[in-house]
């Protein structure tokens, strides 16, 4: 007995040893603008993981470890994204990083994460090639694609303004250039001598750059106008397309809205504008999704304002990495990704699901026209913008593997993630 009781200090010393290894915070790495065109946009994703990690913590963490968000501004930049990626990583341990506002900014640091083998989650990123050409082993995005916008885009606007003329202004980036490719595409404007467009510099764009595209815009004689365009960008454009009365001869066509970019212009400017939505917050109330419902009152509450699809995002990708890595039974990545190949869920809104292929996230895409302003701010918070007036199904908006295929070969890219 002595003998025990002489080795119990010794017991008592190992497992107090221990004990902060086991509670080590399980870090993940937030890389998004807090500066630059897209800033309101990465407010809404801080405030979204921010809200997740706190119910997370909450709830007994990951695997019965604490998780800590490390943040990090990329200011719109894809070098600085690729740069805060590799920082979070070699210096500060996370085990995954999400972010973006910019394509060309999430293929950057999702490359930069696959070097160091972590997996990299696209919250706020359009562009075909993000999952597509881009794409590889180490990258999920979260939200539609450009493909899939515009397939739903093309749907509504080809039964409701067929025949009609098109003109376009597009932001000159990686982005832009496949919205409108796909837009086109599906709309059946891909007759440029007739349904014309011009190019904005992209991130430099200034003042009169907006208004001498919107200026041949006008002089096109087009009856829809789509701006290709997002963030600051956006909320510029069509305040000068509401100051020159474009408004009332054009149909004002945004390809990705967000609530943020409605609430920079206001329900007087935006009311009418069409556009394209992986989520909007009405849509859990309307739909019947407890779940998504849940998430809408809580943000609501919390920071006394309407969630935005970026803090949707950016709330999803927590969560659902916690589930894969809980599926899993370790972060380890290699396994992570395995959890998430084929995983379908119902989190926010209908199913949605990983697809193994390309990891691509399939899931409905909603078409909205903007609310006449008495409604919009009828609201509580001033935010009932989005009226849902066309919705496609993940399976019938997504590109089939022959389509991915067919743009991998384009690019000269293995038919198999690598």
């Amino acid at each position: 007995m002595s003998i025990r009781f002489r080795s119990l200090p010794v017991l008592l010393g190992l497992l107090l040893t221990a004990l902060p290894a086991l509670a080590e915070p399980l870090k993940l790495g937030l890389n998004y603008p807090q500066s630059g065109r897209y800033q309101d946009q990465g407010l809404q994703q801080r405030m979204g993981a921010f809200l997740a990690v706190e119910e997370i913590n909450a709830s007994g963490g990951i695997l019965g470890r604490e998780v800590e968000l490390v943040i990090r501004n990329t200011r719109g930049d894809p070098d600085r994204g690729a740069a805060n990626t590799a920082d979070l990583i070699d210096n500060h341990g996370v085990e995954m990083v999400f972010g973006g506002s910019s394509s060309a900014v999430a293929i950057a640091s999702g490359r930069a994460a696959k070097e160091r083998d972590r997996l990299y989650f696209g919250t706020l990123t359009y562009s075909n090639a993000t999952t597509g050409s881009a794409g590889h082993t180490h990258m999920f995005r979260e939200p539609f694609n450009a493909w899939m916008s515009a397939k739903a885009l093309g749907s509504y606007l080809s039964e409701n303004y067929a025949d009609k003329q098109f003109f376009y202004i597009t932001a000159d980036y990686t982005w832009g250039w496949s919205v409108e490719e796909s837009l086109r595409q599906f709309t059946g404007t891909n007759d440029t001598s007739r349904h014309g467009g011009v190019l904005t510099p992209f991130p430099n764009a200034l003042t009169n750059d907006f208004q001498a595209a919107l200026q041949e815009a006008a002089d096109s004689d087009a009856d829809v106008l789509a701006m290709v365009l997002f963030g600051d960008d956006m909320v510029r454009a069509v305040n000068i397309a509401y100051s020159m009365g474009l408004h009332d001869k054009m149909q004002i066509v945004v390809p990705n809205i967000t609530l943020s970019m409605a609430n920079q212009v206001g329900p007087s400017i935006m009311e009418g504008v069409i556009g394209a939505a992986p989520w909007v917050w009405n849509l859990p109330g309307e739909a019947g999704y407890e779940r998504g419902q849940t998430f809408v009152d809580t943000f609501s509450n919390r920071f006394e304002m309407r969630p935005s699809s970026a803090a949707a995002s950016a709330y999803s990708i927590v969560y659902q990495y916690k589930d894969a890595v809980e599926r899993a039974g370790t972060t380890r990545t290699d396994a992570v990704i395995k959890a998430l190949e084929g995983h379908r869920y119902t989190f926010l809104k209908d199913e949605q699901q990983w697809r193994a292929f390309d990891h691509q996230n399939v899931q409905s895409v909603y078409v909205v026209r903007i609310r006449p302003r008495e409604q919009v701010l009828a609201d509580e918070y001033s935010s009932d913008y989005f009226e849902i007036v066309h919705t496609l199904s993940g399976e019938e908006a997504v590109r089939t593997r022959e389509e991915w295929e067919a743009d991998r070969r384009e690019a000269d890219m293995p038919l198999n993630l690598q």
